[in-house]
C-alpha cells in the first residue's frame, strides 16, 4: 500500500497560523465581525416608508457613518407608512438577529411590544427622526430643539402674512410623535401670546400620512377655506405635496415648512414658499450610525451625561429629552429662502 505524504512542516505550521489569526480567504479580520458572538455586524435603518425621500437621505448618512466604523448597513422600510407593516419588518430583523435597529417610527407607541423584544434579544435599540417612546429604545436622535421648531413654523407664518389671515398644518400621521411635539410647540406659542395672533387663528390640521396622493387631496380640501391663508408643512412629503397643489390651482396661500432643498427650489424662487427649514437629513442618518456603534462597543449606554465621538460631527452628548428618555442632538435648523436655496439644492 503507498503511504500518504505528510504536509511539510513549514505548510502546517503556516495553516495553524491562519486559523489562530482568523485568516479568511485571504482577508484581513476587521472590526465588521462581532469578536463575542463571531458574526457580522449589521445596523439595520427602518424607514417610516420606503419610498420617502427625506427617508433615503437619512440612509444615505447612515450607509456612510457605517462604512467609516466597518459594520454592514442594511435599509428597511414598508409600502406604506403604517406601523403594522414596521412591527413585521422587526421581528424579521431580530430572527435575523442584526446588532442594532434604528427606526423612524409611524407610531410612537404600536412599536413597543416589538421593540422590547429586541432589546432583549440583545439588539441595540435607537429611533430617530420621530421617536418611539421611551421604553422601546435606548436613544432617540433628535434633528432639532422642537421648541425652536415649532414657535418658529408659526412665527414664520405670521410674518409671510403679515399678522392677518389663518393658518393650516398639513402633518403625516396623527401618531406621529415628533409632528404632534413641534405642533403642540405651535399651539403654545399662539397661547403665549393671544393679542399678536389675534387676527392668524390655527384654523385646521390635516393629516397626509406622508403620502403624496393623500397629502395632496388634504391641501386640495384646505384650499377650499377662504380664510385660510398659509399652510405649514412639517414634513417634506406635505410640503412637496402642497407646493404642487397651490402651484396648479393658481391659489395665492402662501407656504412653509420642513422641506427638501431639491424638492422645493422652484417653489421657493417663484415665492409660493417664501422661505423654510430644515437640518440635513443625511447628517442624521450619519448621527444615529455613529450612536449605534457607540451603543454596541460599550462606549456608552445611553444613560444622561453619556459621551462619545461621532465622526465629522464631533464630540457629542447624550441628554434628556421630552419623551422621559434620552437623545442626542443634530443641532438647530436652518433657514433657506431665494438667496441660498440653489446653493443647497444639489446636496438633498
Amino acid at each position: 500500500m503507498k503511504k500518504k505524504r505528510a504536509l511539510p512542516i513549514c505548510i502546517c505550521f503556516i495553516f495553524m497560523i491562519c486559523i489562530m489569526s482568523g485568516c479568511k480567504n485571504g482577508t484581513e479580520v476587521n472590526n465588521k465581525t462581532d469578536i463575542n458572538k463571531g458574526k457580522l455586524v449589521t445596523f439595520a435603518f427602518v424607514a417610516k416608508e420606503a419610498q420617502n425621500p427625506y427617508m433615503k437621505k437619512m440612509y444615505d448618512g447612515f450607509q456612510k457613518a457605517c462604512k467609516e466604523v466597518g459594520v454592514k448597513p442594511l435599509f428597511m422600510g414598508p409600502k406604506e407608512a403604517n406601523s403594522e407593516m414596521q412591527i413585521e419588518i422587526i421581528n424579521k430583523l431580530i430572527s435575523e438577529k442584526v446588532s442594532g435597529i434604528a427606526i423612524a417610527a409611524n407610531d410612537a407607541n404600536a412599536l413597543q411590544t416589538v421593540l422590547t423584544k429586541a432589546m432583549k434579544s440583545g439588539i441595540k435599540v435607537i429611533s430617530l427622526d420621530s421617536p418611539v417612546n421611551a421604553k422601546s429604545r435606548q436613544i432617540h436622535i433628535e434633528q432639532a430643539d422642537p421648541e425652536k421648531i415649532g414657535r418658529g413654523l408659526i412665527q414664520a407664518a405670521y410674518e409671510m402674512v403679515n399678522g392677518n389671515g389663518g393658518i393650516a398644518i398639513l402633518s403625516t400621521t396623527a401618531q406621529s410623535a415628533n409632528q404632534n411635539l413641534w405642533i403642540s410647540w405651535m399651539k403654545k406659542e399662539m397661547k403665549d401670546h393671544p393679542d399678536k395672533y389675534a387676527n392668524t387663528p390655527l384654523i385646521t390640521i390635516q393629516y397626509g400620512d406622508d403620502n403624496d396622493e393623500k397629502s395632496e387631496m388634504k391641501t386640495e380640501e384646505i384650499l377650499k377655506n377662504r380664510n385660510v391663508k398659509i399652510i405649514i408643512a412639517p414634513t417634506t412629503v406635505g410640503m412637496f405635496a402642497a407646493a404642487k397643489v397651490i402651484q396648479s390651482s393658481n391659489s395665492d396661500v402662501l407656504l412653509t415648512g420642513l422641506g427638501l432643498p431639491s424638492e422645493m427650489a422652484p417653489y421657493v424662487q417663484n415665492g409660493i414658499c417664501p422661505w423654510m427649514y430644515l437640518w440635513n437629513p443625511i447628517d442624521v442618518g450619519y448621527l444615529a450610525a455613529y450612536t449605534m456603534d457607540s451603543l454596541q462597543k460599550g462606549t456608552i449606554t445611553g444613560v444622561e451625561g453619556d459621551i462619545f465621538e461621532a465622526g465629522t460631527l464631533g464630540q457629542k452628548v447624550v441628554t434628556n429629552d421630552f419623551y422621559g428618555g434620552t437623545e442626542v442632538l443634530l443641532g438647530d435648523p436652518f433657514k433657506f429662502d431665494s438667496t441660498n436655496i440653489d446653493e443647497w439644492k444639489n446636496i438633498y
